[in-house]
């Protein structure tokens, strides 16, 4: 299946996140900051970036803004991932230039249709 690079602060958040995508055949790196994300950036390929809007240090979206900028990195899909669920927070999803944005707490149905919608897009 695929490689994603799941982006989040929060312990349990990652490991449930994780638990659902590895039964569906997914490959999951994890990182809990932006710095770190940007750090496996350099010798990671994910084909989808999982990224949390509110964590320590750099915010999801100046990330998102970062891998975009980068020529080996912008056509990575992201999806952003939050508890920022406003009109203006999706806005600044799109105009990071995330591919989705999926609102925490999140359904397991709904995190596997975006992540598959989003991964089709790009094959």
């Amino acid at each position: 299946m695929a490689r994603i690079l799941l982006v989040d602060d929060e312990p349990d958040i990652r490991y449930i996140t994780k638990r659902m995508l590895e039964k569906e055949g997914h490959e999951i790196i994890e990182a809990c900051d932006g710095e770190e994300c940007l750090q496996k950036l350099e010798s990671e390929k994910p084909d989808l970036i999982l990224l949390d809007v509110m964590m320590p240090g750099l915010k999801g979206w100046e990330v998102c803004r970062k891998i975009k900028a980068e020529e080996k990195t912008r056509s990575i899909p992201v999806v952003m991932f939050t508890v920022r669920t406003s009109e203006e927070d999706l806005e600044e999803s799109r105009k990071c230039g995330a591919e989705a944005h999926i609102n925490k707490p999140f359904e397991r149905e709904e995190l596997l249709r975006v992540v598959n919608r989003v991964l089709s897009g790009r094959r």
